[in-house]
């Protein structure tokens, strides 16, 4: 049996009355793990099922849901609602999410992602001078908020798949917001370091106990507005969120931004639709990886980046005393170069831009590939002078989109007792989204928070007269990193595997350097998570800091790259069949995440 968290039950914990279904959450005593710098964790093993998830009472609710004969998607409904109250910074109903989806047949990609209001153009972020806006001043902004998708896209998802009642979902998130839960090292850091969030009077009397002191870790954090909210939901569908008090308060809260109001209404919250789109496949060797197609970048950006490393001559051993060596690493960033290229140029939401050739596969065509891998020097890098290829014809020429920050997220991956599996990933975007907190419209402490993920569009338009394909534009869904991923064996079809990231655009590395890892270097979930990151958007590399020897950042510098040390915190859940039918799974050691199963 899976090593499991101590659950004992504390004095005044609210146990729900059996429901039809047979569901009766009990809310554990779980103490939170340490949330900065980097912790060690054994990986867990289960016969059955497992759940993996960025918090211990996240994880703990999907465990309970599949104990009490619950499926995939239901357990994953109850683990985002709980992650909405104990890891606000990172997703929530007020952001979107993408879900991928296997039912022991097909491969579904459920599209939660937000949608750009209908009064908005390409000039969104520009200020009075026709100049983009500085990143911060449009991220804690009414201008950032995009329609939310994941309540909308989880309920399409449940109607299709759920096992259990979609209401009794909601009572591990209810229960723990009513009776409160200890506010975490990681919450705690994240409230402390923040100086915008500070600025939004619900969020500051909520989160903080003057305007300079965050909360301390282990403070009993009710959450009433929430509450109630959930409730709503829980009983009307997700039809709750999108039109009545709640929805009013949304767009009241937007529209009456103190600084920059944004222009999101109530029509575009009753217009929102969740998509279930055609995920990609696609052949590696004797796997098949399945991933989100666009608006995601994610899973052409990483078999890019994959399919490139394919055609390229070993120079040495990848693994240097449990590191990636500094050759293999060489290789990874300038092919990481040439598919971020790519991914800057050509994708971008589908409703508005047109593949390459016609089909998103283009770009991973083996000739293509091939013929990008040569680009690649084996002992100097090219900086950043990395081009977009030509994949496949255009019927508009698209301009290669300036870089700007990414953020946010967080991931769950769940294999159920039936062998279905949900690989996904839900973010507000930055850390704590636009620093909006509502309550719903019902004049109670506390609530959620309002993402920022417009600002995932380009600031700028055109450049050179070429349009952006990510540009601004009304009702369109802006390019994500999010990657949420399915492994099969490819000859017998079988599921081998669920994982994900949070991390902006360092998804895409810390996804494609866990697969490799998983596929190439004999490491299980948890070695594979505990490998230091390298990553590059383009120009500079960014090493994880105190985690690489000297010897191996003095020859990436000797090849030519500019390295830098910095904190990559990633969030990495990944569960694995192994060869006797058994479940392995991995949380990373950089975050809060644990994996819960039998």
């Amino acid at each position: 049996m899976l090593p499991r968290l101590k659950r004992v039950l504390p004095l005044g914990c609210l146990l729900l009355p059996l429901t039809a279904a047979g569901f009766r959450y009990e809310a554990p005593a779980i103490s939170p793990e340490i949330a900065s710098g980097f912790e060690e964790k054994p990986g867990w093993e289960a016969e059955a099922f497992a759940v993996a998830a960025a918090n211990p009472l996240a994880a703990d609710a999907g465990y309970q849901v599949l104990k009490a004969g619950g499926n995939a998607i239901d357990a994953a409904v109850a683990v985002q609602m709980v992650l909405t109250l104990v890891e606000p910074q990172s997703s929530g109903i007020g952001g979107g999410s993408f879900l991928m989806h296997y039912d022991g047949t097909d491969v579904q990609a459920f599209d939660g992602r937000e949608k750009a209001p209908a009064a908005v153009d390409e000039t969104l972020f520009l200020d009075e001078e026709g100049e983009p806006l500085a990143f911060m001043e449009a991220v804690a902004s009414g201008l950032s908020v995009g329609v939310p998708g994941t309540l909308k896209m989880l309920k399409q998802a449940h109607e299709a798949h759920g096992a259990l009642d979609w209401e009794v979902l909601f009572s591990p998130a209810i229960s723990l917001a009513e009776a409160g839960f200890a506010v975490s090292p990681r919450l705690h850091e994240s409230l402390a370091s923040d100086d915008a969030l500070r600025k939004d009077p619900q969020a500051q009397a909520f989160y903080y106990q003057d305007k300079d002191s965050a909360l301390p870790v282990g403070t009993v954090l009710k959450n009433p507005a929430l509450a109630e909210v959930l409730r709503q939901i829980a009983k009307e569908g997700s039809d709750a969120f999108y039109a009545g008090t709640v929805a009013e308060d949304v767009v009241e809260r937007v529209s009456s931004h103190r600084e920059r109001p944004g222009k999101l209404s109530l029509e575009d919250m009753a217009a929102y639709d969740a998509l279930e789109r055609a995920p990609l496949c696609t052949p590696w060797r004797q796997w098949e990886v399945c991933g989100f197609p666009p608006p995601s970048s994610g899973h052409l950006t990483i078999m890019q980046i994959l399919g490139m490393l394919d055609h390229q001559p070993m120079q040495e051993a990848p693994l240097d005393n449990g590191a990636p060596s500094a050759g293999w690493l060489h290789q990874f960033l300038e092919v990481s170069r040439l598919a971020f290229a790519d991914r800057n140029r050509y994708i971008a939401d589908p409703a508005f831009v047109e593949a390459p050739g016609g089909e998103w596969d283009s770009m991973l065509a083996p000739e293509y590939l091939a013929k990008r891998a040569a680009l690649v020097a084996s002992n100097e890098s090219m900086g950043g002078s990395a081009e977009p290829g030509h994949p496949g014809e255009l019927v508009t020429s698209w301009a290669l989109a300036p870089s700007q920050p990414e953020y946010g997220t967080s991931h769950i991956s769940i294999v159920d007792a039936d062998g279905q599996a949900v690989a996904m990933t839900s973010s507000i975007e930055q850390a704590f989204g636009s620093r909006i907190l509502t309550d719903g419209g019902t004049g109670l402490a506390g609530g959620y928070l309002l993402n920022n993920q417009l600002t995932d569009f380009s600031f700028v338009p055109e450049v050179e007269g070429e349009p952006v394909a990510n540009r601004v534009e009304a009702g369109k869904r802006p390019r994500s990193s999010m990657s949420p991923t399915l492994i099969f064996e490819r000859d017998s079809g079988a599921l081998l595997g669920s994982l994900g990231s949070p991390g902006g655009a360092a998804i895409i590395h810390y996804t494609a350097r866990t697969l490799v890892a998983l596929r190439d270097w004999g490491l299980n979930a948890q070695e594979a998570l505990t490998l230091p990151h390298a990553i590059t958007l383009g120009e500079g590399v960014f090493v994880e800091k105190d985690r690489f020897p000297d010897p191996t950042l003095n020859k990436l510098e000797a090849y030519g790259h500019d390295v830098n040390e910095r904190e990559l915190t990633s969030g990495l859940q990944v569960i694995m069949r192994q060869e006797d039918g058994s479940l392995f799974g991995g949380a990373d050691p950089r975050r809060e995440g644990v994996v819960m199963g039998d």
